[in-house]
């Protein structure tokens, strides 16, 4: 079959230009886990003769194998070498509390930071977007006035403070919402039975319609505090892009041909303003695994933010390591796809 020869060209261009993505992040994740690794080496004293007093150690036996454990043990190469091949396979070592593997602690509490994170960056991007356009097409009216200043006023709140207020409303005055937690405490001894079915020969099991209600209802409030604080920064961002955009001649012609207004706003303005949000938006999914460590501590919502706080506290290098290199990891990832949407959005841009 004949192929046009731009055509061939275009997906050379983009083969190539993937590949030296490819190359430049994975160069990119070895100097994160590098420097990484020599920040926790650099800070003063060792992080084991705080739990070695705590743990009375009887014997220099037993110290040594705690060293071990924790790869603190042998030459700064041979620790160098063991450390990067833990990163990269993902074997994160042993918490200095309790001694779980630190894998197995993140993965407890994952699901519930992409559910609060996920939900709430969502939410706030398409809030925030809508209503930047709407603000946009109604520049200088009351409701563009409204909505610049109510998501400044919301943008500028501690989240802490918003966090608080929520609760005292919400939940201490009208009762509406629960305190805090994922899921109630009598859910620890008696959790929801699931449902169970089977398809196509296949057992299937989900959770129960009582199950999910509950579970929103208590992802309500801190999912709404983050959303209200991070839904300005999407929509001061839209309304600035559209305001360049709709100013443009193509806007003028998309009119004169009789286009309906929504159909001018969002298929032909948004889009070529969509370069910004899709930055914007790519480093909110980046820094997603890194939790909300305010919001997670007022509501006691037991994610990774309140993790990584608990680690920063106590000096756990473990979890502190692998959840640094987790966030460097995802962030460099969300800026890779961002960078092929653009030319996806944006057919000028050329691959070369």
């Amino acid at each position: 079959m004949f192929i046009p020869l731009y055509v061939e060209v275009g997906r050379m261009g983009l083969r190539g230009y993937i590949i030296k993505r490819v190359i430049y992040s994975l160069i990119l994740v070895l100097f994160v886990i590098t420097l990484n690794f020599i920040i926790f080496v650099m800070m003063p004293g060792s992080p084991i003769d705080r739990f070695a007093g705590s743990m009375k150690l009887r014997s220099q036996e037993q110290y040594d194998e705690l060293m071990r454990i924790w790869g603190l043990s042998g030459s700064l190469g041979e620790r160098y070498t063991k450390y990067l091949a833990n990163m990269f396979t993902w074997n994160f070592g042993h918490s200095f509390y309790g001694g779980k593997l630190v894998a197995i602690e993140m993965m407890e509490r994952l699901s519930n930071t992409v559910l609060l994170m996920g939900t709430a960056t969502i939410l706030s991007l398409i809030i925030g977007v809508a209503l930047g356009v709407l603000a946009a097409k109604k520049r200088g009216s009351l409701f563009d006035g409204t909505a610049v200043v109510a998501s400044l006023v919301t943008y500028s709140l501690p989240t802490f403070w918003m966090g608080l207020i929520a609760l005292y409303i919400f939940y201490y005055r009208l009762g509406w919402f629960p305190g805090g937690g994922p899921f109630p405490v009598t859910w620890a001894s008696s959790w929801p039975q699931p449902y169970e079915f089977n398809l196509l020969g296949t057992q299937v099991t989900i959770a129960s319609t009582t199950e999910i209600a509950v579970r929103i209802w208590h992802l309500a409030l801190p999912a709404a505090v983050l959303t209200l604080f991070s839904y300005g920064g999407y929509l001061l961002l839209t309304r600035a892009t559209m305001l360049e955009a709709l100013t443009e001649d193509y806007i003028v012609t998309a009119r004169a041909k009789g286009l309906q207004e929504r159909a001018v706003l969002f298929k032909h303005a948004l889009k070529n303003a969509s370069l910004p949000l899709i930055t914007s938006a790519a480093l909110s999914f980046g820094f997603l695994l890194s939790g909300a460590i305010i919001t997670e501590t007022v509501f006691t919502w037991p994610g990774l933010g309140r993790w990584i706080w608990d680690a920063i506290t106590n000096n756990n290098y473990p979890v502190m390591q692998a959840f640094f290199y987790i966030t460097a990891l995802t962030v460099i990832i969300a800026n890779f796809i961002a960078d092929l949407l653009y030319g996806i959005i944006d057919p000028r841009i050329k691959y070369g």
